[in-house]
Parts: structure tokens; C-alpha cells; sequence
């Protein structure tokens, strides 16, 4: 059986929208690693369509000053869970129907796939028993307002530390997997 796991830049108070506007100062080296050894370690990427929509404008262009990662991210296989995307590019297939049967299918196969961002994914995702693990990016600050991780109203679930670590940034990065 294969694994999925969520990696997800957050806030204090669980906003993971627009990182890129906030995670900036924190970034560090040891940041770095993390999201290399988490594409390393992954087959593919599940999308939601607003995430494949930024990541495959930005990807291609930014290879030769990410290097390996960049490498590795434009030639991975992605799987976008999209209404509405009908030819994509960037080594992408859309879902094909049910987007929690569609994965699970995926699972089946023995494929270990990353989730970033994405924030309806995720929670389809999560609703459904579908993340084996959550990889989070807490950062030091509060965003006062904007999507959050996991919406109000989400049906309560238990979540079991494995690992945690404050990088020199002051960012935690700790991960999560369902308490079973």
C-alpha cells in the first residue's frame, strides 16, 4: 500500500495561504533540506488545480537556479484533481472521477505521493482517512486572517506526534499522522 503525505506551510493560527508572502524571512537552509528530502522521498504530486496552476507557470522557469530540485520537481508525475483542467502539461494527469476513489486507486499501486498546498485537496483528502501523515511548517507569527489549514466546521479528528524539530528561524517543523 502506498502513502500520501501533506507538506504545508502554516501560521500560529493555521493559515497555510499565500506562504509565500509571509514565509520569506524564516526560510532557511535547514528549510531547504526539509523540502528536498520530501521530494526526494515522494513518487509524484497530488494538486489541487490552483496549486498545478502556479507550480507549472513557475517550475519550468525556475530550474536552472533550483538545480536537482527543480530537476526533480518539472519530471515527477503529477495527478491534479480538477473539474475543469482538460489538457495539462508540466507531466500531469487530471483525476479521473471520484477524486477519494481516484487516490485511493493511486495508493493501490504502491506510489508514495506528496500533497502541497492544495488547500480543497487537502481536506477531501483529509475527510476521507486518505493522508497518512501531515508534514507541517509551523511558522512564528500570526496572519490574523485567511484560509486555513483546516477549515471551521471540519469534522474533528486526533493527531499523533512523531517528530518535531524548531529550526534556527524559530519555524517548527513537526509531523503528524492519524491517531488510530
Amino acid at each position: 500500500m502506498g502513502k500520501i503525505f501533506a507538506v504545508e506551510y502554516v501560521t500560529l493560527d493555521g493559515v497555510f495561504e499565500e506562504p509565500g508572502i509571509w514565509s520569506g524571512p524564516y526560510f532557511n537552509d535547514e528549510l531547504v533540506k526539509f523540502q528536498q528530502d520530501n521530494l526526494a522521498e515522494c513518487d509524484g504530486l497530488l494538486l489541487g488545480r490552483v496549486t498545478y496552476d502556479g507550480f507549472s507557470k513557475a517550475w519550468p522557469a525556475m530550474e536552472a537556479e533550483t538545480g536537482d530540485f527543480g530537476v526533480r520537481m518539472n519530471s515527477i508525475p503529477k495527478w491534479v484533481a480538477s473539474t475543469t483542467l482538460t489538457a495539462p502539461t508540466w507531466n500531469a494527469s487530471v483525476l479521473e472521477g471520484d477524486v477519494p476513489t481516484a487516490v485511493a486507486a493511486l495508493k493501490e499501486q504502491d506510489l508514495t505521493l506528496m500533497v502541497a498546498g492544495s488547500a480543497t485537496l487537502v481536506e477531501t483528502l483529509r475527510a476521507n482517512g486518505l493522508i497518512d501523515e501531515y508534514r507541517l511548517m509551523i511558522y512564528p507569527l500570526v496572519a490574523g486572517s485567511g484560509r486555513r489549514l483546516i477549515p471551521d466546521g471540519a469534522a474533528p479528528g486526533e493527531l499523533k506526534l512523531t517528530d518535531a524539530a524548531t529550526t534556527d528561524s524559530g519555524v517548527i517543523v513537526a509531523r503528524y499522522v492519524p491517531a488510530q
